[in-house]
C-alpha cells in the first residue's frame, strides 16, 4: 500500500462522477459525496497488487505506521482518501475496497482518534486542501505486511460470508417424524446410526481429511475418474467408464428436470466482479473463488448457476399468472477454490458438475409447496443411489417461529427423525435449506440433494413480476439442485460400496449405472465370434473377454470391475442352448433361461432409467489400459 499524508490546515472534497470500479464500493449515500474539516491529517491511500498477498497484514502494518504519525501531530481529524494515482499496480477493485474498510473499522474500533473520516471509493473527486508546511506536515511510505504485529492471516477470495460462517452460532434439535422436537444432547441415537454420525460431524467433526477415503482407490482400480497433475488441486480426469456413469446421472437429472417443468437454460462460465449486482452477490455467498484477468478487468470463474439466471430472470417479462417459473442448467464446470486440507478424492472438488435450477415463486405459502415438491423429488433421486443418507434441515430463528409445522414436517415425510440447526440470525441471503447427507468411511459429511428458500436476491438482481393489481411485485428464489454434484454421487456410491465390503458383502454398482452391464466370456478362441454376435444384439451394455488368458482368470476379473452379469459361452451355448448368467448380488448367485428372460430380468433391473451404449471397444483385448 502506497500511502501520502499530509497535515492540513483545511481539506474538502466533493465527488464529480463515478469511475468504472464503483460497482466494487456499491451505492454510496448523498451525505457521504462531499466533506470538508479544519485542521486534519489527511491519508490519500493507493492499494496494490502485491496487497492481495496477505490484505489483513497490510492493513495492520498501515494502521500502525498511521497511527503512529497521527499521534506526532496535534490534530483531532483523521481522513483516509482512496487514491489510485501513487501507483501503477493497483490491486483489483473489490480487493482495494476489502482493505480500505478493512482499515477504516480498524480505526474506528479504537478510541486513538478524535474525527474518523473517509472519502468514497470508486468516484472522481475534485479536492482542495492546504498543508501546513511544517517538517512532519507530508510523509510518504510503503507499507508491505511484513512488519505487521499480531496481524491474522487473509484470503484475498474470502467472502464476508465465509467470514459470517467461521462465527457462525446456531443450536441443534432433532425433529422426530412425530413432530418432537428434542434438543440434540437429549436425543437418544443409538436407532438411527447415519444420524448420529451426522451429528457427531455437525457438532465436532474436522472437514479436514487426515488420511484417503477409500473410494479413492475404487475410482482408480475401476478406472473411473484420476487425479491430473497437469491441473491444480481439485481437478480430475475421466476415463471412459467414469464419464459414462457421469452421464448417464446427467441425463437422469435432465429427465427429471424436465418432467417437473423446468425450462433449460446455458449460462457463461465467468463474470465481471464489477457488474454492479454481482459484485455484491459474492459476499454473500459461502464459496472461495477462482479470479482471471482479462485485458484490464478481474472476472471470477462461477461457483453454481446462479448468477446467470438471475441475469436473465431480470430481463424475463414475469405476470403472476406465470409463477411458479422455473429455470435449470446443468453446469459441467462450476469453481469453488476449496481449501486444500479439505480436497479429498471426489468428496470436495475445485471443479465440479452442479445441476442447478431457480424457482421463482410468488410469496413464502408458494415456496413452502415448491419446497415440498423438491425435497420429494430429491427423496426419490436418493433412494435410485442406494446410499444411506441423513436429513438435515438449517433454518433462521425468526423463519422456524412462523413456520413451525412446515418445518418439522420434513421429518414425517423422511419417515426418520432429522437434525435441526436453527440460526438465531441471517447470515446468507437464504432462511432455510434441507440437505441429503451422506457418511463415508471417514466419517465426513458431504450434501447431496439440497433446496434453499432465498429471500434476498430478487431484490438485489431487480427481479420482478406483475401481480393481479398490474404492480410490480418481488418474487422468492429457491435454489435446488436434486442430485447435488453429480462427482459427488459418485463419491458417496463408491464409498457406500466400501462400507458393504469392509463387511464381507460384494461391491456393485447400480445396474443401470455399470459400465458394462453384461458380460459374455467364450471358453475357446472359436467362440469368440459368437459372443460377438450375442453382444451386438444384446439390449444392454454387453462386451466380450477375448483376451489371451484362462476362463478362471477371465471370470475372477470381471468380478473384481463388478459386472453385474457374467455369461460364459461353450459348445452348447453356441448350439442354441439355454444361457446360464452368474449375478452379482441378489439372492441368486446364478440364473439360466433363453435370451428372453435373461433380457427381461435386466429390463426389470434397468427400471426405466437412462440407457447409452458402451463407449469403449467391446473386444477387450482392444482396451488400453488408463491405470496402471
Amino acid at each position: 500500500m502506497r500511502i501520502l499524508m499530509i497535515h492540513a490546515s483545511r481539506f474538502s472534497f466533493r465527488v464529480t462522477e463515478k469511475t468504472s470500479v464503483a460497482a466494487a464500493a456499491g451505492d454510496v449515500a448523498e451525505s457521504e459525496k462531499n466533506g470538508e474539516s479544519g485542521d486534519a491529517l489527511v491519508c490519500f491511500l493507493s492499494i496494490e497488487k502485491k496487497d492481495e498477498d496477505a490484505p489483513e497484514k497490510v492493513i495492520a502494518e498501515a494502521h500502525a505506521k498511521i497511527l503512529e504519525h497521527y499521534g506526532r501531530l496535534s490534530t483531532d481529524t483523521l481522513w483516509l482518501y482512496p487514491y489510485a494515482h501513487l501507483s501503477s499496480d493497483l490491486a483489483s477493485p473489490r480487493m482495494a475496497q476489502r482493505v480500505l474498510d478493512g482499515l477504516f473499522k480498524a480505526f474506528e474500533g479504537g478510541n486513538s482518534v478524535g474525527a474518523l473520516k473517509k472519502a468514497p471509493f470508486g468516484y472522481y473527486k475534485a479536492f482542495d486542501i492546504e498543508a501546513k508546511g511544517h517538517p512532519l506536515s507530508e510523509l510518504a511510505l510503503t507499507v508491505t505486511g511484513k512488519d505487521a504485529q499480531g496481524a491474522p492471516e487473509g484470503d484475498a477470495n474470502e467472502s464476508k460470508a465465509i467470514a459470517a460462517e467461521k462465527k457462525l452460532r446456531s443450536k441443534f434439535y432433532v425433529v422426530t417424524p412425530d413432530g418432537d422436537e428434542i434438543p440434540h444432547e437429549d436425543f437418544n441415537f443409538k436407532q438411527h446410526p447415519s444420524l448420529k454420525r451426522l451429528h457427531a460431524y455437525e457438532t465436532g467433526g474436522s472437514r479436514v481429511s487426515e488420511s484417503e477415503p477409500p473410494h479413492v482407490r475404487l475410482m482408480r482400480q475401476h478406472e473411473l475418474v484420476d487425479y491430473e497433475p497437469g491441473s491444480d488441486a481439485g481437478n480430475f480426469r475421466w476415463y471412459p467408464k467414469g464419464l459414462l456413469m457421469k452421464t448417464l446421472m446427467e441425463d437422469r437429472v435432465n429427465h427429471v428436470m424436465n418432467e417437473y417443468g423446468a425450462m433449460r437454460v446455458e449460462t457463461p462460465i465467468m463474470y465481471d466482479y464489477l457488474h454492479p449486482n454481482l459484485a455484491k452477490y459474492l459476499d454473500r455467498f459461502p464459496a472461495r473463488q477462482y479470479v482471471l484477468k482479462s485485458e484490464k478487468r478481474d472476472y471470477f470463474l462461477r461457483f453454481a448457476a446462479c448468477f446467470g439466471q438471475y441475469l436473465i430472470q431480470h430481463d424475463m417479462q414475469i405476470s403472476y399468472k406465470q409463477l411458479p417459473v422455473r429455470l435449470y442448467e446443468l453446469t459441467h464446470y462450476s469453481f469453488r477454490r476449496e481449501q486444500s486440507g479439505e480436497l479429498a478424492g471426489l468428496r470436495r472438488l475445485r471443479t465440479f458438475t452442479m445441476p442447478d435450477m431457480h424457482t421463482l415463486c410468488r410469496d413464502t405459502e408458494q415456496a413452502k409447496d415448491e419446497f415440498a415438491r423438491q425435497f420429494e423429488l430429491s427423496r426419490a433421486w436418493m433412494n435410485d443411489t442406494g446410499v444411506p443418507y441423513a436429513t438435515a434441515v438449517r433454518v433462521v430463528r425468526s423463519f422456524y417461529d412462523e413456520n413451525r409445522d412446515f418445518v418439522r414436517g420434513l421429518a414425517q415425510r423422511v419417515g426418520e427423525p432429522i437434525l435441526l440447526e436453527v440460526w438465531e440470525q441471517r447470515f446468507f441471503y437464504f432462511v432455510m435449506k434441507f440437505e441429503f447427507n451422506v457418511l463415508d468411511n471417514h466419517d465426513k459429511a458431504a450434501a447431496l440433494s439440497t433446496v434453499q428458500i432465498d429471500v434476498e436476491n430478487c431484490g438485489q438482481f431487480d427481479i420482478h413480476y406483475t401481480d393481479e393489481h398490474g404492480e410490480k411485485a418481488t418474487p422468492l428464489i429457491l435454489h435446488a439442485s436434486i442430485p447435488g454434484a453429480i462427482d459427488r454421487n459418485l463419491y458417496a456410491i463408491l464409498e457406500h460400496q466400501a462400507a458393504l465390503m469392509k463387511k464381507g458383502q460384494k461391491g456393485s454398482f447400480p445396474f443401470w449405472l455399470a459400465p458394462t452391464q453384461l458380460r459374455f466370456i467364450p471358453v475357446a478362441d472359436p467362440h469368440v465370434p459368437y459372443c460377438e454376435e450375442l453382444a451386438g444384439s444384446w439390449p444392454f451394455r454387453a462386451d466380450v473377454d477375448d483376451r489371451d488368458m484362462s476362463m478362471g482368470k477371465k471370470i475372477k476379473m470381471a468380478e473384481q470391475e463388478w459386472v453385474p452379469f457374467i455369461v460364459v459361452v461353450g459348445d452348447k451355448e453356441q448350439g442354441g442352448g439355454r444361457l446360464t448368467a452368474r449375478v452379482r448380488g441378489g439372492s441368486e448367485a446364478q440364473v439360466e433361461g433363453e435370451r428372453d428372460d435373461l433380457v427381461a430380468r435386466m429390463t426389470e433391473l434397468q427400471g426405466g432409467k437412462p440407457f447409452r451404449p458402451l463407449n469403449t471397444p467391446r473386444r477387450l483385448s482392444l482396451r488400453p489400459i488408463f491405470v496402471g
